[in-house]
């Protein structure tokens, strides 16, 4: 189910950034566990300068008032050095919802895989094929979070870190379209910064 679809408007502004480079994109591995991922696999030292630099070129953050962020290391560092340079008032909420798709069989094998879930992923956004998170599943996440923050906030800007494929799946909300087509919204880099608006 799409949360955001129940939505006329957002009360509150929204800012997701893929955690930097990490020790998993460096050696080409699919680390989706928690088991593997919540304490190893921390950033790379190119990922953590991606994060310094993403930051200060996205001036917009200055309105962040609260940090948002997956509990994996990679994520966990990229959104502290965020906390460090935005000065946020609040400490950083880590939040399981925010976490990395689980990949199933493929865990700890290489990256080339994910484009093997791809491809089912296009054909049928709630297949589990190979043991995998469904599409679905992560879009009922993701859209679950931003609905709860709805409910309890107006007029915050926040920051979500996260994994490339959740916030892929993410922003298929935010544009009104099926999840199966995350993949056909620009590739988020790591550390690459957006805002998520809603289109009509």
């Amino acid at each position: 189910m799409n949360h955001l679809l129940s939505l006329e408007r957002l009360k509150n502004r929204y800012f997701i950034m893929r955690h930097g480079k990490s020790l998993a994109n460096q050696l080409e591995l699919i680390v989706s566990s928690p088991d593997n991922g919540v304490n190893s696999y921390g950033l790379h030292d190119q990922g953590r300068e991606q994060v310094v630099q993403s930051v200060e070129d996205t001036p917009a953050l200055a309105e962040i008032s609260l940090i948002l962020s997956s509990d994996f290391q990679r994520a966990r560092e990229s959104a502290e050095i965020a906390h460090d340079l935005l000065g946020c008032p609040e400490d950083i909420v880590f939040h399981k919802l925010l976490r990395e798709r689980f990949f199933g069989e493929f865990e700890l094998n290489s990256s080339e895989n994910y484009q093997t879930v791809w491809d089912e992923d296009g054909l049928d956004a709630s297949h589990t094929k190979f043991g995998v998170e469904s599409v679905d599943a992560v879009m009922d996440r993701a859209t679950t979070l931003i609905t709860t923050l709805e409910g309890y906030f107006t007029d915050v800007s926040f920051l979500l870190v996260s994994h490339g494929d959740v916030l892929q799946i993410l922003q298929t909300a935010f544009h009104h379209l099926p999840a199966s087509e995350h993949r056909s919204l620009p590739h988020l880099e790591t550390a690459e910064i957006r805002e998520l608006i809603v289109t009509i």
